[in-house]
């Protein structure tokens, strides 16, 4: 009766929806037409446009505001030429401005997007879907995207090689560009038309002007563009460039009695080569000879107490270039809580840590290695004129040992094998560009399994589809995935696979389960089908996901959990117009229903928020939570089914104006238990400060209380039955993140980032799970009393018949994770697409007193006397262009 209710309410919003939609705005595309000058006429890039070859085209303006207010006169006028050779396009672009000395000229590194801008926006495929952005600050800060799904997707990792330059006058400010036509992409023709969009943003104002009219009720942006005509006998250009490195690296660390490996320091020197091979003017060949795939900046410190692993973003720059094309996301939504991490490729995977460790006798140590090196790696992307995408990725990692000492004596240990890579990708558009379907394939194949690691799988293969159909000028779309996956290994990789927190086929009571000791391979499907409507004020979309309790994505792609089908809706409404107290606001309402394969019905959970842009460009957004019914298949690792409290929760964030030079920001978020059996409080409050254009100065100081009566702690066997022992937490975390950016020039710049964290946890009240689906919270477990539990030398003993003699024992859970971690970078492009960074990283990882207030555990294991762990390193590049 109550899901009936809720699709009736579903339906009638969406009916309400679709009645209420304003339909598609038809504007006509405005046409510039360029002009060719020969060799000696093209102009010297200084951000003057005095040069007489700017003389052969007439400027164009006739610009119109887009934001806030679209649709209307701009304050300030924009005007813009655009002229061509056989090897580069020129852009000259004049913004006026009534009040010169308010322009905003901050600085920072490349892709900063600060202070007053102009873009130029160019869809050279003319696919209506595909963009390849230039973008300049008026401080003369370069900024590149690289567009898809027709702008809904932009990789600002993209790094062309182009030319700009800015100058400010008495009537505003000028910027030049100069663009060479091998990082544009586009097919044979003799007329060729591109489609084109000037954009400029106004940054005192918070506006935004464009030379193509943009209205908000139609969905995309890049299908809206404007042509660009007249380019007439240009050749598509071939890219090459080659690029080699040299890294200098000393690492120091506090050293160990007695421990050869842990000498104190650790030196190393190396060198390699990437290359950037243009095989048509459409695809590109990147290739890489013993590579650096380190990251400059670490990964934020966390701490999961669910079993989970934890999602961390890519920063190595060979995996994050032009990984849109890469893309394979499982259940992404609208809605949001559908796993939307989950991806068939996760690049983190390869160069991953060792999963292996050597078996050790007392006395032993063990150099185990950081990382597995990769030994090279291909890519293969692009996109044609006819609409195919296509994206290949092959890498090979190398077998990689740990070193074990025993009174001198060594001897090595495999702890990860000589590992394959393969990842394949396809899309092709047509139909006008309204509908795309494609493909992606993976293989991850290992070499020479030992015993020590038939634990992996030996082999790994993923596959899948997706598509995407829009109707009704892109207003309405259907679209989707469906994939699968196979893997292959020993029996012992199989069961463990199996019993992984990601698919728990052990879990008592799932009777549709069953763990095969037997079995050498998995077979898993998944997949997502949505139907939506983007278009004016009203906006919807609905759809499922099921992901089966065999998928196994793992080895090359990220994957929380199996065993999950999924309905979601979403319907927001936005405003399209300001008026006297907002510039724009929005309005969602969101539900979730979960089932397992075994027809369990796992979650309801309905969802309610809006955000606010304020007059005064403040930022603010306000949701809640309801969740009637909520259980958890993981939440006794392997154990039943557990029934988790009824709850609310909420988030509200607070921005101040992003102009100012001092801002602050407050997010802050809960959630409690209807029965009391859980609170848990989040709140960070930040702080920036920019005193002046070229240096800013922030701080995000962040605490979080979480009180839950049912932590999990461990099954244990006790007489031939299992124990899934919780107790009660009382968890604590503190951090804070600083950052300094110091920016001489738009090539020249230092970054500062650093931040203390510490996490501490204090069990008590510990407890039994006895009747795990039981309505009521004290009914689902059988609690130890005091003169059954005893605390001795950092174990529990339980006597649980009060008879003097322990049944059983566990260590004890209390927990205080610190951490301190620093980057300080020195990064200058000394020619464009050159550079050398000079970095200074800094690791402390303490164990603490889970007694000690955080304060205290921060002050003597961070500041104290210990000593962190030092990574000194310069990098060198050189890009030759040929």
């Amino acid at each position: 009766m109550r899901v009936n209710f809720i699709i009736a309410c579903a339906i009638f919003l969406f009916q309400i929806s679709l009645s209420a939609q304003d339909s598609t705005v038809v504007v006509p595309k405005r046409t510039y037409t360029t002009k060719a000058l020969n060799s000696e006429e093209a102009p010297v890039i200084d951000g003057l446009l005095n040069d007489s070859g700017w003389n052969i085209v007439e400027w164009t303006g006739d610009f119109i505001e887009s934001r806030p207010d679209e649709n209307t006169a701009p304050s300030q006028k924009t005007k813009f030429k655009i002229i061509y050779d056989q090897k580069f396009l020129y852009i000259g672009i004049r913004c006026y401005d009534d009040e010169p000395d308010k322009i905003v000229q901050r600085l920072s590194r490349r892709d900063g997007f600060q202070g007053d801008w102009v873009g130029v926006f160019i869809d050279s495929y003319n696919d209506k879907r595909t963009s390849f952005n230039f973008i300049v600050t008026a401080a003369g800060v370069k900024g590149d995207e690289f567009s898809t799904n027709d702008g809904n997707n932009s990789d600002d990792s993209w790094n062309p090689i182009w030319y700009t330059k800015t100058n400010i006058d008495e009537e505003g400010w000028t910027a030049e560009m100069k663009i060479p036509l091998s990082q544009l992409k586009f097919g044979k023709s003799n007329d060729q038309s591109w489609g084109l969009e000037v954009m400029r943003k106004l940054f005192r104002e918070e506006e935004r002007y464009v030379w193509q009219r943009l209205p908000r009720a139609n969905p995309g942006f890049v299908n809206m563009f404007g042509e660009l005509n007249g380019l007439v006998n240009i050749e598509p250009q071939k890219q090459l460039e080659i690029q080699p490195y040299t890294i200098t690296k000393l690492k120091t660390f506090e050293a160990e009695a007695g421990n050869p490996f842990q000498d104190g320091n650790d030196f190393n020197f190396n060198g390699g080569l990437d290359a950037k091979i243009g095989i048509t003017n459409d695809l590109t060949l990147d290739l890489t000879v013993n590579p650096d795939f380190g990251q400059v900046e670490a990964d934020p410190s966390s701490i999961a107490l669910d079993g989970f692993q934890i999602f961390f973003n890519e920063r190595r720059p060979f995996f994050v270039e032009n990984n849109n094309i890469f893309n394979f996301q499982l259940s992404n939504s609208e809605a949001g809580n559908t796993f939307g991490s989950d991806n068939v490729f996760y690049s983190r995977r390869i160069g991953r840590s060792p999963q292996g460790y050597p078996d050790t006798e007392d006395g032993e140590f063990v150099d185990q290695p950081d990382n597995t090196p990769i030994i090279g790696a291909v890519k293969f992307s692009g996109k044609t004129k006819d609409g195919w995408s296509i994206g290949v990725l092959e890498s090979v990692t190398a077998k990689r040992y740990a070193t074990v000492d025993n009174n001198g004596n060594r001897r090595k240990e495999a702890v990860e094998p000589l590992t394959n890579y393969f990842v394949g990708r396809l899309q092709k558009d047509f139909n006008e560009r309204n509908t795309f379907i494609g493909g992606m394939f993976t293989a991850v194949n290992r070499e020479n399994l030992t015993d020590d690691l038939d634990f992996l799988h030996k082999s790994a293969y993923t596959g899948g589809f997706d598509f995407r159909h829009q109707w009704d000028d892109k207003a309405w779309y259907v679209g989707g995935n469906m994939n699968w996956s196979h893997v292959k290994g020993s029996a012992e990789a199989i069961q463990n696979t199996q019993e992984s927190i990601t698919h728990l086929f052990q879990r008592e009571g799932a009777d549709y389960l069953e763990v095969d000791p037997d079995k050498t391979s998995l077979t898993g499907t998944g997949g997502n089908l949505q139907i939506g409507n983007l278009d004016g004020r009203w906006k919807f979309e609905s759809g499922a996901t099921w992901r089966s309790p065999e998928l196994e994505l793992n080895d090359i792609g990220f994957q929380r959990t199996a065993d999950d089908i999924r309905h979601y809706t979403w319907i927001g409404y936005q405003t399209q117009k300001p008026d006297s107290t907002f510039r724009r606001v929005g309005i969602n309402y969101n539900h979730w229903s979960a089932w397992d394969f075994g027809g369990n019905h796992n979650t309801l959970q309905f969802n309610t928020n809006s955000w606010q842009n304020w007059k005064n460009n403040w930022f603010t957004n306000l949701g809640f939570n309801y969740q009637p019914i909520t259980f958890s298949n993981s939440a006794l690792r392997g154990g039943p089914r557990l029934r988790n409290s009824r709850n609310v929760s909420f988030w509200n964030g607070i921005n101040t104006d992003n102009r100012k030079k001092v801002r602050f920001n407050v997010f802050h978020r809960g959630s409690k238990g209807l029965d009391d059996s859980f609170t848990n409080y989040y709140i960070q409050f930040g702080i920036t400060y920019q005193p002046t254009d070229n240096l800013q100065l922030s701080a995000r100081p962040s605490y979080s209380i979480n009180n839950d009566k049912l932590q999990f702690i461990d099954n244990i066997d006790v007489a031939g039955a299992t124990k899934y022992l919780n107790g009660e937490i009382a968890q604590r975390t503190l951090s804070m993140s600083v950052r300094l950016n110091y920016t001489i020039n738009p090539n020249l710049s230092i970054q500062y980032w650093g931040q203390p964290f510490i996490s501490r946890g204090r069990y008590s009240n510990f407890k039994f799970i006895t009747d795990p689906l039981a309505e009521n919270f004290t009914d689902r477990f059988s609690e130890y009393a005091n003169n059954q539990i005893s605390l001795i030398d950092d174990s529990y003993y339980v006597d649980e018949d009060i008879n003097d003699i322990a049944d059983f024992d566990f260590g004890n859970p209390d927990f205080s994770s610190i951490q301190f971690r620093s980057n300080l970078v020195v990064r200058w492009e000394y020619i464009p697409g050159s550079e050398i960074f000079l970095v200074w990283s800094q690791d402390i990882s303490q164990s603490g007193d889970p007694q000690e207030q955080l304060f205290r555990s921060l002050e003597s294991n961070i500041f104290g006397n210990q000593k962190p762990q030092n990574i000194f390193l310069v990098k060198a590049t050189y890009r030759f262009v040929l």
